[in-house]
């Protein structure tokens, strides 16, 4: 069946091509700091194709247009991509073009390409100005061709900012300036251009709510050693807020002046741009007459690094958090079947024990509930128009998490609803084994998540199977659910950065197995690293646990386990219960002791 709004869309956009000159357009899933979250004023992709993942890019040219997505998103964008006529390509797929190779195979000499620099990174825009030389191919970058076209376009977001207090922060905006200005010396840098958002309400101990779930504020940052700069919408701060600006010393800019100020400059000096992150326009505008030192943020290190209050605090709240999605499993297991459940009424039922959390300010990311083929789709999301209704059979997985004043969370279970497949059980049982294993690992300080990522890959793969994305991804601090640089992932990608996994380092722990048109698994822990042992070998190091919510061991076959993947098993499942029990009333107590097995019923061989 035909989309014909998308076509529509579509055909307009090629109208407005053909008037600007371009030949081919290009529109990704972003905002003008690159962010993978985005509000709702830049889902242009989603607008033009009706993709509504968070990471895509959309090429339109007159005779077609094609969309790139990667493994996670693959059924979703089959389904929502039927009747618009936008070709799905398959990142990483063997036989699919990257988006440079296609347009480097498809564009005839002396073609143009175009798109609105503030959204597509400097990386990216370098990339194309060198691969496209020996074609002649332009590049016009300053085009937002959405803008004659989506003529209700939701307003520039300019949400509320607040002050997080030292106390929850752990560190000073005055202690994070000055192990900036540290590393900028260190990398012969006199002045730092900072556009990442969350790097941002890091450095200056603020928070907003421009985009959904991310509490961060539209703005950008110019440090030098004498000044620190902070443009962002005036509107948006009340009296609080601009007098602990003032005080810290910070000048405070109109948020979009920041091209003009930029402009300014004497042109002396080093400015310091990741230009992962820096949009391919506003370095452009930097380069006109600064000299750029391309490095990395600093304060990326710097805050995927958390301080000792902040690993407190998110041990205190990952235990909060474990317990709400602990009494929303007993609930669900206590009523499936006895009354109408919905993924949508499900969520909205976890959603509201986390609420019963004083320090409960607000989901992390929307919450994931997949039944039976939904789960396959792995950030499904039910709407109103199209959810599943849950019966006492099958799987049910639920990704979920919290903002609190004090962590961020993120964790997923798959839950046991009735009857399931053998064959689902032993899917189940190595994905969980997996988990366990990244759960219990040690390994000597150096190793990046490359090195690491096997050990939760490895029994998935021992039964001739995969899962199409990383096993982990770090996670902020009253921040986005997704943080870098660290993470857990298997497959060398040129050009993709890899970090050393260092102490304080928090990161998921999530494989997982999806079958489409029949059931999704993911087991999801959070856990920080930690320095274990060292001698001559060198800096040993292992992760400590965050997340403590049970396995639901009516999935699990332990002939598909060693003895050792079944001792960890058990040693997670008393531990489970021994720091939940103390706050669980007398009927959920007893179902958690026999949900975890921790009544001592299974001994376990020596």
């Amino acid at each position: 069946m035909e989309n014909q709004v998308i076509q529509n869309r579509l055909q307009a956009l090629r109208e407005a091509m053909r008037a600007a000159g371009i030949d081919y357009y290009m529109i990704p899933t972003a905002d003008f700091h690159n962010s993978e979250y985005v509000s709702d004023y830049f889902k242009v992709r989603e607008y033009f194709c009706n993709f509504s993942g968070s990471n895509g890019t959309l090429v339109i040219w007159q005779e077609g247009a094609g969309l790139w997505t990667d493994g996670r998103y693959f059924i979703q964008a089959e389904k929502e991509l039927e009747g618009t006529s936008v070709t799905l390509y398959r990142m990483r797929e063997e036989g699919v073009p990257t988006i440079t190779e296609f347009l480097v195979q498809n564009m005839k000499q002396g073609q143009t390409l175009g798109f609105d620099g503030r959204v597509i990174p400097a990386q990216s825009g370098k990339e194309y100005e060198k691969k496209f030389a020996d074609k002649q191919i332009s590049i016009v970058y300053d085009k937002d061709l959405a803008e004659g076209i989506w003529t209700d376009r939701p307003a520039f977001p300019a949400g509320k900012v607040t002050v997080l207090d030292e106390q929850i922060a752990g560190k000073s905006f005055e202690e994070k300036r000055g192990q900036i200005l540290e590393k900028l010396e260190k990398e012969g840098a006199d002045a730092f251009l900072l556009t990442k958002l969350d790097d941002l309400m890091w450095l200056f101990n603020i928070r907003g709510c421009d985009v959904e779930c991310n509490p961060v504020a539209m703005s950008y940052g110019y440090l030098t050693k004498d000044r620190t700069v902070l443009f962002i919408q005036k509107s948006a701060l009340d009296e609080g807020v601009t007098a602990y600006l003032a005080a810290k010393g910070i000048e405070v800019e109109e948020y979009g002046d920041v091209v003009e100020y930029l402009k300014a400059l004497s042109g002396e000096g080093k400015v310091l741009v990741d230009e992962r992150h820096c949009s391919y326009g506003l370095y452009k505008t930097v380069a006109e007459k600064q000299t750029l030192v391309e490095k990395k943020n600093p304060t990326e290190l710097l805050k995927a690094i958390k301080n000792p209050v902040e690993l407190a605090n998110m041990e205190k709240m990952y235990l909060k958090d474990s317990l709400a999605l602990t009494k929303f499993i007993h609930w669900l297991k206590k009523n499936i079947g006895k009354t109408e459940i919905t993924e949508i009424t499900a969520a909205d039922k976890l959603e509201a024990f986390r609420r019963e959390i004083p320090e409960f300010l607000g989901l992390s990311f929307p919450t994931i509930g997949g039944y039976k083929a939904n789960a396959a789709m792995m950030h499904y999301e039910a709407t109103p128009e199209s959810h599943a209704v849950l019966a006492p059979e099958g799987l049910f997985l639920v990704d979920s998490g919290g903002q609190y004043l004090g962590a961020t969370t993120d964790v997923t279970r798959t839950i046991v609803l009735g009857p399931i497949s053998d064959e689902i059980k032993m899917h189940y049982t190595v994905v969980a084994a997996g988990m366990l294993q990244m759960t219990n690992a040690r390994w000597l300080h150096g190793c990046t998540g490359r090195n690491l990522d096997i050990l939760a890959r490895q029994p998935v793969w021992n039964i001739g199977m995969d899962y199409k994305c990383g096993t982990g991804h770090g996670v902020g601090y009253i921040l986005n659910v997704h943080e870098g640089p660290q993470g857990l992932s298997w497959q060398y990608v040129e050009g993709r950065p890899e970090a050393v996994i260092e102490e304080g380092m928090d990161v998921t722990n999530e494989p997982g197995i999806y079958v489409e048109g029949s059931h999704g698994i993911r087991i999801e822990n959070v856990m920080v690293a930690k320095n274990d042992v060292k001698n001559e070998y060198g800096q040993f190091m292992h992760f400590e646990t965050l997340t403590w919510v049970p396995i639901d061991m009516e999935a699990i076959d332990e002939k598909y386990m060693t003895e050792t993947q079944r001792a960890f098993l058990y040693k997670y499942q008393r531990e489970v219960y021994e720091k939940l029990s103390p706050y669980l009333d007398d009927e959920e107590k007893a179902w958690l002791l026999k949900e975890t097995r921790a009544d001592g019923t299974v001994i376990l061989k020596n």
